[in-house]
């Protein structure tokens, strides 16, 4: 059964079991995020699933934390100070209870210790110490500079769990129709009485597939859906949502193609070369009918902080009958060396309709050069997987340091080495230098093949009138109304 069908017939179920309409004005926001059920995970196990971190942004907060527009806000600090060096960030706390300096920084340590699996740790190398200066206080002690640190600390791999539980901006409560409620933290007026509660400020949270959350919406029981990819667009379309319900955001980060061995065919950089150049992207991303998405052939985008001029391949501009022409010539000669070898690579995707659709279209491609690429499932052993990730701040090392030797099986010994210097230049112009020869470095092996920027989008109802699509692709919960404050 084909998508749409599905789609269809979800979203009439949905009609006939409780009718088409959005939550009231003065009801609480009902939103779905696609995937698994919300929970508190550790991000210092790994990454975080998408409504795990909607939920951890929405009840627990760090030092500071994202507006609608994905800009810096307060969070635990009510203000801070950054050193004339950039070495030393100072940190005021507001007041609440549970959380004090010492509390604080030890949390924070222990996102960046050794045993850390924390997914930011590597982007927070430059930091030295974090110590509780006074009861109010802490100080973050860098061994160089680094303008996008506030932009880390927003994230909510970033958030800190406060001794008596979540931190906020919302508290968690008590569960109605498989959704959980998250609500501001209690008021009292002056004589300590509690204040009634404005309905519209609760939040409704779910976590679900994404053919069921966009047939939710579609039949008008949800006012959010957040957290769509390129995997669940031919859903999207095959709902007909209305164009102007459907946002995107202008998001940067790595989507393509990812090598998990460093073998056989894959060994050689010119044979993953071929394969980067067979690819015609803009047929690609035709295919999705997101007019929007930008198609992407080098590691690092351009506008990145500290890497003006990003590397781009030597065939990056060349016709593509010319691309598939030296393609074809490098799997022949590989052939020639390898009889009875036919290069055929097993691919790793998600069983899902969008990456059924990348998947045909990367196949197709790869044949035309001689290649055959197989389908497996998302978790199974294979010699291509898919990345897609947002990137968590302008910085252009956050893309090459994706591809450390201690994190990716194709790798540069040497772009490590000049990203280490870098880590610690306190020069800009000489972090900059680095910075550059790494990203070259990394050009010049192939350790990973760009196909576009990461897509995100969501579904916002007219009610949602506080939502902001921003570069960050991030949607706090407590600023869903904020135009109606």
């Amino acid at each position: 059964m084909t998508a749409r069908p599905i789609i269809t017939a979800a979203i009439t179920i949905l009609l006939l079991s409780s009718g088409c309409h959005r939550s009231r004005d003065n009801q609480p926001v009902a939103v779905s995020v696609i995937g698994g059920a919300p929970g508190l995970a550790d991000s210092n196990r790994g990454e975080l699933p998408p409504a795990d971190s909607v939920l951890i942004a929405a009840t627990m907060q760090g030092l500071v934390r994202f507006d609608a527009a994905g800009q810096i806000e307060p969070g635990l600090s009510i203000r801070w100070a950054i050193s004339d060096d950039g070495l030393f960030y100072t940190f005021r706390l507001d007041r609440i209870e549970g959380i004090d300096a010492e509390l604080v920084a030890r949390r924070l340590r222990a996102k960046i210790s050794h045993k850390s699996k924390n997914p930011l740790k590597p982007l927070l190398g430059a930091i030295r110490e974090i110590v509780a200066v006074t009861p109010e206080v802490v100080e973050i002690r860098l061994n160089a500079p680094r303008s996008n640190l506030l932009d880390l600390l927003a994230q909510p791999e970033m958030a800190i769990l406060g001794a008596h539980g979540g931190t906020g901006p919302l508290k968690p409560g008590s569960s109605e129709g498989g959704m959980l409620v998250l609500a501001p933290a209690p008021e009292v007026d002056g004589d300590g009485e509690p204040v009634a509660q404005d309905p519209r400020r609760k939040v409704r949270l779910r976590g679900e597939r994404s053919a069921l959350a966009v047939a939710r919406y579609a039949a008008g029981n949800t006012d959010l859906v957040l957290g769509g990819r390129y995997a669940d667009i031919p859903i999207l379309r095959a709902a007909a949502i209305r164009p102007r319900d459907v946002r995107l955001d202008p998001v940067s980060g790595l989507f393509g193609v990812a090598f998990n061995r460093r073998s056989g065919f894959l060994g050689a950089a010119e044979n993953r070369r071929a394969l980067a150049m067979a690819i015609d992207r803009a047929r690609l991303i035709g295919a999705f009918g997101v007019p929007e998405w930008k198609e992407a052939t080098a590691i690092v985008p351009s506008g990145t902080q500290e890497l003006s001029q990003p590397i781009e391949p030597g065939w990056g501009n060349a016709d593509l009958a010319v691309r598939r022409q030296a393609a074809s010539g490098a799997v022949r000669l590989w052939r020639s060396n390898n009889p009875g070898q036919p290069p055929q690579l097993r691919m790793a995707m998600p069983d899902t309709p969008g990456a059924r659709l990348l998947f045909a279209y990367l196949r197709a491609d790869w044949m035309t050069i001689g290649v055959d690429v197989v389908h497996v499932g998302e978790h199974a052993e294979a010699d291509l997987s898919l990345i897609d990730a947002v990137a968590p701040s302008q910085s252009a090392t956050w893309y090459l340091r994706r591809f450390s030797c201690d994190r990716y099986a194709v790798c540069s010994q040497a772009a490590d080495v000049a990203l280490e210097s870098a880590r610690t230049a306190l020069d800009p112009v000489e972090r900059a230098a680095r910075i550059a020869e790494a990203d070259l470095r990394l050009t010049e092996i192939v350790p990973f093949i760009p196909i576009a920027q990461p897509l995100r989008w969501s579904l916002v109802a007219q009610r949602v009138t506080g939502f902001q699509a921003n570069i960050r692709g991030v949607h706090p919960l407590n600023h869903l109304l904020d135009s109606q404050n």
